[in-house]
């Protein structure tokens, strides 16, 4: 197994920068390989390759940061389904609360993690050798992305690695979670002078800028309570900040409204907007990992693809792989709120042609996948439960047609023939303590469809960048923070502001979402799920609110220490300077 190279030589930390990068990441307003050719400076090659780990998995794949932040709560989980998704029981493992030190899931993410942080040190090192004319916003640039790297890692692991990238004989240093989010918070305030403005020094919403910057502060000041001690039974919210009488929340609050209010930022009302394909210009997004399918690395629509089955088809080149659901506690916490803008929403063809997913007909050819001839199907959005509509394909591979539209027809599940695609929100699994279904039960499971399926080659490529900060979230940690601050009416004026600001789609006449009266505790985490499912928020927020114990689906009832995750034992067997975590 390959080894971190931060923690791979015990004497020395190897900083090397490619010129010729495998990865594509935007510097500037153009690709990466059209910047970072021959000539390309070491500084601009070591940050492009140390944001090139965002999407190498890392934030874009369901196997990555996703799996240990949603599959591990109330909001998905991945069971096996007939002859698929067993993998030695990794996936379950997340569901059932059995992952151990060697689980597949938990190194791989380690790994990509603390490889991120190398090349965060690696940027750092050229950046502050260089006397190239962008060196102080390189320099801003990559120790953001090496607070955003140290803190997920002290978010899933509790502990992470660091070396002085300035001197390679310095000693590996193992940062505790409870010290090093002060250190974070700190240091990445002192970095907002030399960061850019979003839109300012060619930068765009794939930069680590101010708002990348402001939108991690929320993040750690709403989070910080945990950190400090992660195992408590009540946190400590009301704590002072780091560095003045504020509290944490005050400091939730001012950074969340620096972005709130900005003139860049807003709403929008299409919900699944941000979502789509070709979002760049989204206008909530604040910080994403940029993706485009190209020559140098096709971006991941596993967000997307995860949850579609296979005979769930946006073109006749492309499917699903029938994997992931949501939980049924997680559906029925929409109970009376299914015409919430965010829940699902109707496609509407150029031709006036509505896709309602609830009978068969047709549906115009007219749209085709960009650079080819294959016509374009458009699934619906949000929560999909029932029986699931949409093309077949014909013993040629095309689509089936009537005339000249697409002919939609009841689906059934691929491998399981008999089996009606009837998405059922109730799992039933056969030994309720095992995310395990037969074949003919591969149907069970309301799916997610959020991020919007690309129709492209195939290969699970995608154009849709992926959110890590935007500005729905960024009102439900205000709304949480003023609410921990005893101040509900703010909070649910947060609340009501993304509930009214969505509207629905012209076949129900564009009516806006519904404010609600009151908002209480558990209203109001029932409304952060609403605003942030499936974005990586999950986990933190049951630790938060002391939910993440609790029994659901097929986990059982889980001890505190399983709010972290175990340093993967390959690391342990070859770096003594780290230590299992407790319980494991």
């Amino acid at each position: 197994m390959k080894l971190n190279t931060l923690f791979k030589t015990k004497y020395m930390l190897v900083l090397a920068a490619t010129i010729a990068l495998t990865g594509c990441t935007k510097l500037n307003e153009v690709v990466l390989d059209e910047v970072l050719g021959e000539n390309a400076s070491n500084p601009a090659s070591a940050l492009a390759s140390a944001y090139d780990r965002l999407g190498k998995g890392t934030f874009v794949d369901h196997g990555g940061v996703f799996s240990l932040q949603e599959y591990t709560t109330d909001e998905a989980l991945l069971p096996t389904r007939g002859s698929d998704w067993g993998d030695g029981g990794k996936w379950r493992s997340m569901h059932e609360f059995t992952w151990t030190p060697d689980n597949a899931i938990v190194t791989d993410n380690w790994n990509n993690l603390t490889d991120g942080i190398s090349k965060s040190l690696t940027a750092i090192k050229e950046a502050t050798n260089s006397n190239i004319p962008q060196k102080s916003l390189y320099l801003a640039e990559a120790k953001g992305l090496l607070a955003y790297y140290t803190f997920t890692t002290l978010d899933l692991f509790g502990q992470a690695p660091y070396r002085d990238p300035m001197n390679d004989k310095a000693p590996l240093e193992i940062k505790q979670a409870a010290a090093a989010i002060d250190e974070l918070i700190l240091q990445v305030e002192s970095l907002i002078p030399n960061l850019a403005n979003l839109g300012q020094q060619s930068t765009h919403n794939g930069r680590f800028t101010k708002e990348a910057a402001y939108g991690l502060l929320a993040n750690m000041y709403l989070n910080r309570a945990v950190y400090k001690d992660r195992y408590a039974t009540n946190f400590n919210f009301s704590e002072k900040s780091v560095n003045s009488n504020d509290t944490d929340m005050d400091k939730v609050i001012y950074y969340t409204s620096l972005l709130i209010s900005s003139s860049k930022f807003s709403l929008a009302t299409n919900y699944f907007d941000s979502f789509s394909i070709n979002n760049t210009a989204g206008p909530e997004l604040i910080w994403v990992v940029t993706q485009k399918i190209d020559k140098i690395r096709n971006g991941s629509n596993s967000f997307a693809y995860v949850c579609v089955e296979r005979n769930q088809r946006p073109s006749p080149a492309n499917r699903g792989t029938n994997a992931a659901c949501i939980s049924p506690q997680f559906y029925s916490s929409w109970d009376g709120n299914h015409d919430d803008p965010r829940f699902s929403r109707k496609y509407q063809y150029a031709d006036g042609t509505w896709f309602t997913n609830d009978a068969e007909g047709s549906v115009p050819a007219s749209d085709v996948v960009a650079g080819t001839n294959l016509p374009w199907f458009h699934f619906n959005r949000g929560i999909m439960v029932g029986q699931q509509y949409g093309p077949k394909l014909t013993p040629s591979g095309a689509f089936e047609m009537t005339g000249n539209r697409i002919k939609v027809s009841e689906l059934s599940m691929e491998k399981s023939s008999g089996t009606k695609m009837n998405f059922t929100p109730e799992l039933n699994f056969d030994n309720p303590s095992q995310a395990v279904f037969a074949q003919n039960q591969i149907n069970r499971g309301a799916r997610v469809f959020k991020f919007e399926y690309d129709p492209g080659d195939g290969n699970g490529s995608s154009n849709v960048d992926i959110p890590l900060f935007r500005l729905g979230v960024m009102y439900t940690l205000r709304a949480e923070a003023y609410f921990r601050k005893g101040q509900n009416a703010l909070a649910l004026a947060d609340i009501n502001v993304l509930r009214t600001s969505r509207t629905r789609e012209a076949y129900y006449n564009n009516a806006r979402g519904i404010a609600i009266a009151s908002l209480d505790e558990a209203t109001l985490y029932k409304e952060m799920a609403f605003e942030s499912y499936w974005e990586m928020y999950r986990r933190p927020q049951m630790i938060r609110f002391g939910k993440y114990e609790k029994p659901f689906s097929a986990k059982p009832v889980s001890q505190p220490f399983r709010r972290i995750f175990p340093i993967p034992q390959s690391t342990l067997d070859v770096t003594k300077e780290f230590h299992q975590n407790s319980g494991y």
